[in-house]
């Protein structure tokens, strides 16, 4: 059996070999003829822009694989909401970065989709506490990818601890079922008292309220245990969960009558964006899994637009060098390079590698604001 993970590692990313085989097949082909032609190629999704709006993740992770390579690239930034045209481009010899495309795609695809999600989430519940729950549902290696993409699009914090240790913040999280049924029926007091005891001071006191009993009778019940007990979780399965919104008020007013006002309630278990409006009225806040961590990649592609100066493309592609641009009303507009640009336009193509070396600097804090913004200039969520 082998002695590790089926994970391939950083060093075959880095160079190149976690590619698909024909592209080794194309640098044998160009290395016998001796061809090597100076290249624009660029990531799309969309050729044209079609209403469908997605925010771009990823990009930190794709420039380090650029980086120290003969090529120049540009890139929308970080945390931009685009709904067609390039999101990056690259020029340079095509064999100084052929064997990259497959994990370059890899890098933006799978955390634009997460990201997108996630920015979908924090938008049907603008005012609520909203936390990243599902890296359990990926495959372990992808952690840090979806609790960076999860930030990004705007949630309030995660649980992967392994991921919270290489952006350098702290994952969050209370206690699971598994921790109650440890103790055993009708012991949850006790292991609600042992947790107020054991963990941290700065860990918040969330007691879970549904393992044994009715929500309403255990969330009073951990509400008198714990002397200034946060909230509480219902993470009811589905199977016993009924009218949740009914089951959520219910607890409400049941805290309420009994002097508990200030207990906040969290919900978590198979929502998404649809679930959290309907229960961001009675709920303050929400553990949010599957629907981001699962969503599904983004269809990019990386196509030669130019080649030696000349446009240059495969059938059904757009070809030639593009720009884009941000418009006034929030519009999303691609046009060919130095053929102008919409009036009151702001050019959204940046530099991000210039002969090998990194230009531009990633700052997480920077790129949630700006998917905030930007979410708010095209109007991101305001359709359901």
């Amino acid at each position: 059996m082998s002695e590790t993970f089926d994970i391939i590692p950083p060093e075959a990313i880095s160079s190149g070999r976690a590619t698909d085989a024909y592209f080794d097949r194309t640098v044998e082909t160009l290395d016998h003829a001796g061809r090597n032609p100076d290249v624009v190629a660029e990531v799309t999704a969309d050729q044209f822009p079609t209403g469908e709006w997605h925010l771009l993740a990823g990009l930190k992770d794709a420039t380090r694989l650029l980086e120290g390579r003969a090529l120049d690239a540009d890139a929308l930034p970080e945390g931009t909401l685009f709904d067609g045209g390039p999101v990056l481009r690259i020029e340079g010899s095509y064999r100084a970065f052929c064997q990259l495309e497959t994990a370059l795609l890899g890098f933006l695809s799978h955390p634009t989709g997460v990201a997108t999600h996630a920015l979908e989430t924090r938008r049907a519940a603008p005012d609520s506490t909203v936390l990243s729950f599902g890296s359990r549902h990926v495959h372990p290696s992808l952690g840090a990818m979806v609790e960076r993409s999860a930030l990004l699009g705007g949630m309030d914090g995660f649980s992967n601890v392994a991921a919270g240790d290489l952006m350098g913040r702290e994952a969050g999280g209370t206690m699971p079922h598994a921790l109650l049924i440890c103790f055993g029926r009708g012991e949850q007091e006790q292991a609600w008292r042992v947790f107020d005891e054991a963990v941290p001071e700065s860990t918040p006191r969330v007691a879970l309220v549904d393992t044994y009993s009715d929500e309403v009778d255990e969330a009073l019940r951990a509400a008198e245990a714990i002397d200034d007990l946060a909230g509480i979780r219902l993470d009811t399965t589905g199977s016993r969960r009924g009218d949740f919104r009914h089951i959520v008020r219910e607890v409400r007013w049941t805290l309420d009558a009994y002097g508990h006002e200030d207990v906040d309630i969290f919900c978590s278990g198979g929502l998404g964006p649809a679930e959290l409006r309907e229960l961001r009225d009675v709920a303050d806040g929400f553990g949010v899994g599957s629907y981001v961590s699962n969503a599904d990649p983004l269809d990019f592609a990386l196509d030669i637009v130019e080649v030696d100066g000349e446009p240059a493309t495969k059938r059904g592609k757009l070809t030639g060098k593009k720009s884009v641009y941000r418009t006034k009303a929030g519009g999303h507009h691609i046009g060919l390079a130095g053929h102008g640009s919409p009036d009151d336009a702001e050019s959204l193509m940046e530099p991000l590698v210039r002969d090998g070396e990194v230009v531009r600097e990633f700052d997480l804090e920077a790129a949630i604001e700006r998917v905030e913004a930007d979410a708010d200039r095209v109007g991101f969520g305001t359709k359901r």
